[in-house]
This record gives C-alpha cells, sequence and structure tokens, in this order.
C-alpha cells in the first residue's frame, strides 16, 4: 500500500514538473507577442502624426 501511494505520488510530481517546464518555456512568446504589437501601434500612430 505504501508503494502504491510513493508511486502515486511521484507521478504527480513529475507531470507538475512537466507542466511547469512548458510554461517557463512558453511565457515569452505572448510577451513578446505584446511588446511587437504596441511597437507596431507606436509606430503606425508616430506615422499618422507626422504625415
Amino acid at each position: 500500500m505504501e508503494i502504491a501511494k510513493l508511486t502515486a505520488e511521484n507521478t504527480r510530481l513529475k507531470t507538475e514538473a512537466r507542466k511547469m517546464t512548458r510554461e517557463i518555456f512558453w511565457y515569452p512568446v505572448p510577451i513578446a507577442s505584446g511588446m511587437i504589437a504596441a511597437t507596431v501601434a507606436v509606430t503606425t500612430l508616430v506615422i499618422k502624426l507626422l504625415n
């Protein structure tokens, strides 16, 4: 019974670690996309104001 509990806990921890690794890997993507969108918006605004 104790071995089954430890195995289940080990599986849960591995799954959680995999999830965290995936989140850490993909976290910069939406940040970079937001920065690009903001740059495009500001550049468009500046171009319209100068013309």
